[in-house]
């Protein structure tokens, strides 16, 4: 029997806002299809979901495990 690996964490929280898309962005590159990572951020993170529908259409997976007003939690998958 084999032991599930634990999901990966982004926390953007003490990222420098311009480097969070970029950071997002090459995790999910590294994603095989059907993984995926929870997303942790201070605000909505709905720009970020915006521009993964651009530049992913149909390619990934946006689920929100909480939401705010403190912390927003989202799973962020790989199709």
């Amino acid at each position: 029997m084999t032991t599930p690996t634990p999901e990966k964490i982004v926390d953007v929280r003490l990222v420098v806002p311009a480097q969070r898309h970029p950071l997002v962005f090459g995790t999910f590159e590294r994603l095989k299809p059907g993984e995926s990572f929870v997303l942790v951020n201070d605000h909505d993170p709905r720009p970020l979901y915006y521009q993964f529908q651009a530049e992913h259409t149909g390619q990934f997976s946006w689920d929100y495990l909480e939401k705010g007003p403190a912390v927003w939690k989202v799973r962020v998958g790989r199709i």
